[in-house]
């Protein structure tokens, strides 16, 4: 089975137009088992009871942020090899440092491109094909 359809994905972001380009950028690319949540700390529950292989979370949102998100991520046994991908719309040097010493595997800029998205995304899983 090609990594594209087995690799389980969640996308966190409270923005629904968010969220629509980034699913619409994930179904261009072809991966198929994508879930989404709207807040870090309902993404957080859920993936403690059903971990994916890679999250892709926005910086910027209530309550939980992304990076919060991921340091939750990284304290819980089950969660913790999770790969985390940061999308940001500031990508400043305190955030990138942060995120880097939390454990994040990548970071994305908005806006993007699908294929930015890609790139992305196979340097912390491989290449999708």
């Amino acid at each position: 089975m090609s990594l594209k359809k087995s690799l389980h994905v969640m996308v966190v972001d409270d923005m629904s137009v968010s969220r629509g380009l980034i699913e619409q950028a994930l179904d261009e690319i072809g991966l198929a088992n994508v879930i989404y949540e709207r807040d870090g700390a309902t993404a957080l529950k859920r993936l403690a009871a059903h971990p994916v292989h890679l999250v892709l979370s926005d910086y910027n949102m209530p309550g939980m942020d992304g990076l919060s998100l991921l340091e939750g991520l990284r304290h819980n046994r089950s969660t913790q090899r999770i790969g985390f991908i940061l999308i940001t719309g500031r990508a400043d040097r305190e955030i990138l440092s942060r995120g880097q010493m939390l454990g994040m595997n990548n970071f994305l800029t908005k806006p993007f491109s699908t294929l930015q998205l890609r790139v992305c995304i196979e340097k912390v899983v491989g290449s999708l094909g």
